[in-house]
């Protein structure tokens, strides 16, 4: 296995072993179980003529840039006297109808080592796509300073640039044809690009690896990243605590992925237990943020105005009833102790109770329910995103059923797949590409532990990828939450005021969208977030329909 090229800059930590997280690609095992009838080595792709054998590796020369690796893993194979050779299936990268595949005994250079030798060696198509690439890689991308990208279109502008995107893709495509060496070939060339630690194109394409991997039939086995010098990294369920809660704090403080969501969310739970009545305040997290969202909105509730302080504060927070990217956390994590002794601190009664589902908060409104004269408000913020659509219904109907104040939703913005499981992959792969670029200038290309186990939780998307759980934007949220008995409200103008300059804080590529100024029906009111001008997620607020 070859050493990572990546010169990474790491504190001492203790990492659990890493877990899996089960995906739903249920449709790859029928896809493919036709041509399973012996067990299949991906090794013997060298004999169609799709991968160099190990003799013929054994020297590697150098290679031009991975422009030219993407472009001869797209085109057709190179005609053989083989019979039994496999077509090839359409692909979003167009190459040259002329391009003739270079020799197979050309291997990949290393992420470091692309860098320490820049464009050395290369000419033509290749010094533009390397100039490309570089600039598209420095944080705040396309070449000029942060902030320089914002509006500029993204997901199309440095559509050429997101190779792993181009190989991913047409593998999955393959797999759900049937179409199993061409799913062989591109998983190889894909292995051999993968790296947990290069740019954003190489860790996506280890994740989608990584993906794909755990559902395959265990009769095919496909290589793993050779860039890795070290097991996968893990995800939050295998974190150590303190590597967790110090990532979960340090992500809130480089990248409003999640800050800006929990920012809009406490500034509108603020202002409605500013409302007149001084009454206590309870709130329902059905969240992802492990405790993290709470310390700034305990401090806003001791500067409300008038001697409005909520007499007592309590805190619901439901377990989650599957694991969704984001809301598992390590055996031993538990931030009520650091909460409690904050609000002691600041001398504000706060109350901490942990539900197993939602239905033991329905059942039991003297208990963990609604108490009598409580300000409910019900937190949901990006847990339905990977649930089916009859569990999103019933979710939300639970929530009704609470009767609560004040509901804030928060999701990803994300279009669904098409209906096919293929789509919804390819469109969860994109909102990772997203995640990733931007956490890269988060932590201005620097490596680590915290980025590595944020990044492996964030892959954990594309494991759970199916048609039945398909994304959706927040016009389809909209319908969802007006067909449960909601009806939307806007959010003040302090508080999107707020929100506005908490996000100068961060990378010039992050803009907020707030909702447009002429109130009316069929105006959504929610706040959106977008990077480098693409939609990523959405803040909304809801209150109980008036019937009749």
């Amino acid at each position: 296995m070859k050493p990572m090229g990546c010169h990474e800059q790491e504190r001492p930590a203790e990492l659990a072993a890493a877990t899996s997280s089960t995906g739903a690609f249920d449709w790859l095992d029928d896809s493919i179980s036709s041509f399973l009838a012996a067990d299949v080595d991906l090794a013997a792709a060298a004999g169609f003529g799709w991968w160099p054998s190990p003799a013929a590796t054994a020297h590697p020369q150098p290679q031009d840039d991975i422009g030219s690796v993407v472009a001869q893993a797209l085109s057709p194979p190179a005609p053989s006297p083989l019979p039994h050779a496999s077509p090839s299936i359409a692909s979003p990268a167009a190459s040259s109808p002329s391009a003739e595949p270079a020799p197979s005994t050309k291997k990949r250079k290393s992420p470091a080592h692309r860098q320490a030798s820049g464009a050395g060696g290369a000419h033509g198509s290749s010094s533009s796509y390397q100039r490309r690439r570089a600039d598209h890689d420095r944080p705040g991308g396309g070449g000029k300073k942060a902030g320089g990208s914002k509006g500029s279109g993204g997901a199309g502008s440095d559509r050429d640039a997101r190779w792993a995107e181009q190989l991913l893709n047409p593998c999955v495509a393959a797999l759900e044809a049937g179409n199993l060496s061409r799913a062989q070939h591109l998983l190889y060339v894909i292995g051999e690009l993968a790296s947990f630690s290069g740019d954003a194109n190489h860790r996506l394409a280890a994740h989608g690896l990584r993906a794909l991997a755990r559902r395959l039939p265990a009769s095919v086995r496909v290589p793993p990243p050779p860039c890795s010098e070290r097991p996968p990294p893990a995800a939050f369920a295998g974190a150590e605590p303190r590597l967790f809660r110090a990532a979960l704090i340090r992500f809130h403080e480089v990248s409003p992925w999640f800050a800006l969501p929990n920012a809009l969310a406490n500034a509108a739970i603020a202002q409605h237990a500013a409302a007149p009545g001084r009454r206590p305040l309870h709130v329902v997290d059905l969240g992802v943020s492990h405790g993290v969202q709470w310390p700034t909105l305990l401090e806003s509730l001791t500067r409300l105005p008038g001697g409005r302080v909520p007499p007592s504060v309590r805190l619901t927070v439901v377990a989650a009833a599957a694991a969704t990217p984001f809301s598992a956390a390590p055996p031993g994590y538990d931030f009520s102790p650091h909460l409690l002794r904050y609000a002691k601190s600041i001398n504000l009664p706060l109350a901490i109770t942990r539900a197993s589902s939602l239905d033991t908060v329905v059942a039991s409104p003297s208990g963990c329910g609604a108490g009598e004269n409580e300000a409910l408000v019900v937190c949901l913020q990006f847990r339905l995103g990977h649930a089916g659509g009859d569990e999103r219904a019933g979710i939300l109907s639970k929530v009704r059923g609470l009767n609560p104040e004040l509901v804030v939703l928060s999701e990803l913005d994300a279009g669904g797949g098409g209906g096919t499981a293929a789509g919804e992959f390819a469109a969860r792969l994109e909102m990772l590409w997203r995640f990733l670029e931007s956490t890269a200038a988060a932590f201005k290309g620097r490596d680590g532990e915290e980025r590595r186990l944020l990044e492996a939780e964030a892959g954990t998307s594309v494991c759970t990828a199916d048609a039945a759980a398909a994304g959706e934007g927040r016009e389809a949220w909209r319908e969802r939450m007006a067909a449960a008995g909601f009806e939307e409200a806007a959010f003040g103008d302090e508080a999107v005021e707020s929100a506005r300059s908490l996000l100068r804080k961060y990378d010039g590529g992050w803009e907020m969208a707030p909702p447009p100024p002429q109130p009316g029906a069929a105006a959504g009111k929610a706040v959106t977030l977008r990077w480098k001008g693409q939609p990523v997620s959405f803040c909304s607020l809801w209150r109980p329909a008036c019937s009749g």
